[in-house]
């Protein structure tokens, strides 16, 4: 029987809260699966539609070996169909960690005195940049903790400084921020940098363990948090990212809640979220937490193959807090983006070469510290296509536009070329030698496979203007 209850109990309208805990053990108490309910939602997600709140639940209840490999597969299947092979690179960039918070499971909190708080100066953020530059990273996340310094018009200022940043063929050409909720004026400001994504995750979406883990300061507020990409829709960044901090509560709860988010922006705004991150809690300085809701490795894997078979076109962001081994494992399940030689202690990047100390603690324990190259190496090795590509958010293709484009499966003739002509810079400008060698067999095998579905005689044009010295072309 399928558990149908009346619409959700609170109404989606812009700035409300829209969670409701009952409501959401309600779905989870109730519904109920077995293989051909499974095998019927699995059919409706490569029919490439978002699954309903009753749906996903019956996918998280089912937890019999059998069933979570229906899913797992069904998840592949879903990933080779929308995304093809491709895997997007980015990589972190920590700004400052002063904090006015107190978040219980963070080493950035203000009651952590051990930490050395920094805010990285203009010149010791162009050293950051020109780093990352020389190591080939395109896409960026800013990260900043939350305090009065880092203001809408600090983070605008600092996006517009890492855009300006050139070194040889080096550039940053998406910036995303991770930070504190802004005011619809406050988002305004910061859009007008030109960011890509605005990325605000909820941590737990369960409002009394909310109240437990944020004792002080402006996180505390829960619908504040919350709502705040309301806002920043309202304020014309169309394209945000949402998350919750697996560990904190139980997961089945927290993966339900990010589609009830999924549906509320949806509904308001006619467009869900660019991406969904979904980090597990990891040890960080001097923090004690309570290892209840841990989740393990199995029910990880398990959470991400459900989360693609829900929203099958929302990129699914999969961090270094995981070891290599894991990752590899997981990224068949649907993961879409991976950070790669990934460091988050403030002033690391510059530093790595020169033996000096960094100026920061990290806000917590990072399990794959591989470099970009070595992470380049095991993709092409596992037949994925490593991309760089910038191309959507420049040519206006997010929010709204974005679906047009992705829904009907259209992206697909854009992404895979784009992601064939910034691998081939990659490989032209930054890699080693047996990287080169294995990312133009990569490339080859790539455009044979693409034949019928993109212009392929004009990419090849384009990979030999790359060869030229040319940069930065995309369809």
């Amino acid at each position: 029987m399928i558990f149908t209850p009346q619409k959700y109990r609170i109404e989606d309208k812009k700035g409300v809260p829209f969670i409701d805990a009952n409501e959401i053990q309600e779905y989870l108490a109730k519904s109920k699966s077995d293989k051909n309910r499974i095998d019927e939602i699995i059919a409706k997600s490569l029919g490439k539609n978002r699954l309903t709140m009753e749906e996903v639940a019956c996918l998280i209840n089912a937890d019999k070996p059998d069933q979570i490999e229906q899913i797992k597969e069904g998840a592949r299947q879903l990933k080779i169909n929308v995304y093809g092979n491709r895997i997007v690179l980015f990589a972190p960039l920590y700004v400052g960690n002063m904090c006015t918070n107190d978040c219980q499971y963070c080493g950035f909190r203000t009651s952590n005195k051990k930490e050395i708080r920094k805010t990285l100066s203009e010149t010791q953020l162009i050293d950051e940049v020109k780093a990352l530059e020389d190591n080939g990273q395109k896409r960026l996340i800013l990260v900043f903790g939350e305090h009065p310094k880092y203001n809408a018009q600090f983070i605008a200022d600092t996006a517009r400084k890492v855009y300006s940043v050139k070194k040889g063929n080096g550039e940053i050409r998406r910036v995303n921020v991770n930070a504190a909720p802004l005011s619809t004026e406050g988002f305004k400001i910061v859009a007008e940098a030109g960011i890509g994504t605005y990325q605000i995750f909820q941590e737990t979406y369960h409002p009394e363990a909310y109240k437990l883990y944020h004792l002080h300061g402006n996180k505390s507020d829960y619908n504040n948090r919350l709502t705040s990409l309301d806002r920043a829709q309202e304020a014309g960044l169309d394209d945000v990212g949402i998350g919750a901090l697996f560990g904190l509560y139980d997961w089945r709860f927290e993966v339900l809640s990010l589609i009830r988010h999924t549906n509320h922006l949806e509904t308001c705004f006619n467009v869900g979220p660019h991406t969904i991150s979904f980090p597990r809690l990891q040890d960080a300085s001097e923090v004690n937490f309570d290892k209840k809701y841990l989740v393990n490795d199995d029910d990880f894997s398990r959470l991400v193959a459900i989360l693609r078979l829900a929203v099958p076109y929302t990129g699914l962001i999969l961090t270094a807090r995981e070891n290599a081994v894991l990752r590899k494992e997981v990224m068949r399940f649907g993961v879409s983006q991976i950070d790669g030689g990934t460091k988050i202690e403030i002033g690391a990047y510059a530093l790595e070469n020169k033996g000096d100390q960094v100026l920061s603690k990290e806000q917590f324990r990072i399990n794959d510290d591989r470099s970009l190259s070595d992470v380049v190496e095991e993709l092409l090795d596992e037949e994925y296509l490593p991309s760089f590509c910038t191309a959507c958010y420049r040519l206006g293709r997010t929010g709204e536009h974005f679906m047009e484009f992705s829904v009907p499966g259209f992206i697909k003739s854009f992404c895979s070329p784009n992601a064939i002509l910034t691998l081939a810079e990659y490989l032209e400008d930054y890699a080693k030698p047996e990287v080169t060698r294995k990312g133009w067999l990569a490339i080859e095998k790539n455009l044979i496979s693409l034949n019928g579905n993109a212009n392929v005689p004009e990419i090849r044009n384009r990979l030999e203007k790359i060869k030229q010295g040319e940069r930065d072309l995309y369809f």
